[in-house]
């Protein structure tokens, strides 16, 4: 069996993708019915942390016990990668002991390194390049709210980071419009942009990019290890809150997402977060549904 691994939306087809949603949304039912499902019976995730997480690490951790599976914690201070072993050393040594491996990472480039000498699915868990679980997450909530985002229109706000990444790659593979509205200092990598330029629709002015829109997301101005950026961030960004005046440009029945931790009167008001438009709970939820349905296709080889 090829095998498979998940470091990039692109890594699915399109196909895949909607049928992996689809098939996360039905193990979503199954849970909440409480019927048994359990095709990881006996399978060991190893889930390696070089950058902290909550919804991370509860989402896989739960996931896979639900699924029949063990998951396991590793940190840079339990094993030897934390004190120099190289990069490809330990891929060949805990890949011969597992079944999977999830990576949450700074560098892409070591997520690549480390999948280059694996020999099972290695997923990003987040990296500071893209983080395509998350939208996963994001997709199934859209999913079983107002069905296929195909042609639909969706609004980064914010910071050209990993998760305006991952949306440019979601705009690909899902077929719909994103627009992006990022202060000029802090705008998605050229590359990145490119690949999906027909799709994309760059502005500095929120108000421009949040107009008609059906889908308005955005992140954290200053993520982790940008602490140092904090006021810089501030200032630099303080024309790029998602409050309620700008959702008022938004589609009347447009939805808002977050990835959290949000800072509430920062990047996002209390009134929208909390309001009526918001998903956030159900997107954060849809992290293990969304990542059950991925361990389940990418270890079972199943569609």
């Amino acid at each position: 069996m090829t095998i498979r691994h998940f470091l990039s939306l692109l890594d699915l087809s399109g196909d895949e993708l909607r049928s992996l949603i689809k098939h996360a949304i039905d193990v979503k039912k199954k849970l909440r019915s409480g019927i048994t499902h359990t095709p990881l019976n006996g399978k060991v995730l190893a889930m390696i942390f070089e950058k902290s997480s909550t919804r991370t690490r509860v989402s896989f951790e739960s996931g896979m016990s639900q699924l029949g599976g063990h998951a396991m914690f590793l940190s840079p201070r339990d094993i030897q990668l934390g004190r120099g072993e190289p990069l490809d050393d330990s891929a060949r040594v805990i890949s011969s002991m597992v079944d999977a491996i999830m990576i949450r990472t700074f560098g892409h480039d070591r997520l690549e390194e480390f999948t280059a000498s694996s020999a099972v699915p290695i997923i990003n868990g987040l990296t500071d390049k893209l983080h395509p679980c998350q939208l996963l997450a994001d997709m199934q909530t859209w999913f079983e709210l107002r069905g296929d985002i195909k042609g639909a229109t969706v609004t980064w706000v914010g910071d050209g980071n990993n998760m305006c990444h991952s949306y440019i790659n979601a705009a690909k593979q899902f077929d719909f419009h994103l627009n992006i509205a990022c202060p000029v200092n802090y705008l998605p990598d050229q590359d990145i942009l490119a690949s999906a330029s027909d799709r994309i629709t760059m502005t500095h002015q929120l108000e421009e990019a949040v107009e008609n829109s059906d889908l308005v997301v955005t992140d954290v101005w200053a993520s982790m290890g940008q602490e140092q950026e904090q006021q810089t961030r501030l200032a630099e960004f303080s024309e790029f809150q998602v409050n309620q005046q700008a959702m008022r440009l938004a589609h009347k029945d447009a939805l808002f997402m977050h990835c959290l931790p949000a800072h509430r009167g920062e990047e996002v008001t209390a009134e929208v977060i909390d309001g009526h438009q918001s998903v956030v709970w159900q997107e954060a939820e849809n992290r293990l549904h969304a990542q059950k349905a991925l361990l389940e296709f990418l270890i079972t080889g199943l569609d």
